[in-house]
């Protein structure tokens, strides 16, 4: 009788355990180029394995871009691009079905990244042009620094209980192709704030922003994504250190931000 006792608390245990694990999240990375990319990356991957203790869902991450496949992906509900994005026909189409089969996606910083020429050209009219309707990239400011952004909409569920503007971690900015206010698939979340002008430091004058209107996080209404240019930290080039003198995570509201959307998509929102 004690030992039938035993396993049946454990296996009860183990059907908690199994519904706590409510969602699986599987980050798609790199982390080979841009030494800020490569920070960033290995930041997120101490940060969500943290966040997915704490929340009960399963994190997991590849570098492997062949793992962007049907039958992987029909094991997460959410997927995370890190810093690139699949550059295989193959690997292409497996994300663009499974987005419209209602999967979710968070992206990060320069998975949105595409300019031609470049070693990332722009050659992928469906993730550039009508899923994150950005175009390609057009410029960004430098050095490093922190923005004050403000909140444009309080209704979606990543920007709830957000203040009205808040400040980031140090990031580098980027500038778009398209003006996405013009896109009615698109609603911006948060954009910077006039508050941040200037923005940059230099030592170029046009890596500077003194006015204009920049959008920093963005959802495509059509799909359940959301797509972020945080994920690029504060890299100490000039002395050729390397040293790392930012980092993305360190940041509760900008983490409130990021923890919204995920928890959201994972519960199906």
């Amino acid at each position: 009788m004690k030992i039938y006792f035993i396993a049946l608390m454990l296996c009860c245990t183990a059907a908690e355990y199994a519904r706590a694990q409510s969602f699986k999240v599987v980050a798609f990375f790199t982390g080979k180029n841009d030494q800020a990319h490569v920070s960033f990356v290995k930041e997120a991957n101490r940060f969500f394995p943290k966040m997915a203790e704490k929340h009960h869902f399963q994190y997991d991450t590849t570098s492997n871009w062949d793992n962007l496949n049907a039958d992987y992906l029909s094991n997460y509900q959410v997927v995370l691009f890190l810093d690139t994005r699949p550059d295989k026909p193959s690997q292409r189409q497996a994300f663009e079905e499974y987005m419209k089969k209602g999967g979710a996606w968070i992206g990060f910083h320069f998975a949105a990244f595409a300019l031609t020429p470049s070693k990332y050209p722009q050659d992928w009219n469906w993730y550039h042009e009508t899923f994150l309707g950005a175009g390609q990239y057009k410029s960004n400011t430098w050095r490093p620094t922190s923005a004050v952004l403000k909140v444009e909409t309080k209704k979606h569920f990543s920007t709830k209980k957000l203040p009205t503007t808040f400040t980031t971690s140090p990031n580098e900015w980027y500038r778009w192709e398209h003006d996405l206010r013009q896109n009615p698939d698109i609603e911006i979340l948060l954009s910077i704030d006039p508050a941040s002008f200037p923005l940059g430091t230099g030592p170029k004058p046009h890596e500077i922003w003194h006015s204009g209107y920049y959008p920093v996080a963005w959802r495509n209404k059509n799909y359940r994504m959301l797509y972020l240019n945080m994920g690029h930290n504060d890299i100490d080039y000039e002395n050729k250190t390397n040293k790392e003198l930012s980092f993305t995570f360190e940041n509760e509201t900008q983490n409130r931000f990021v923890m919204n959307a995920l928890l959201g998509f994972g519960k199906g929102k």
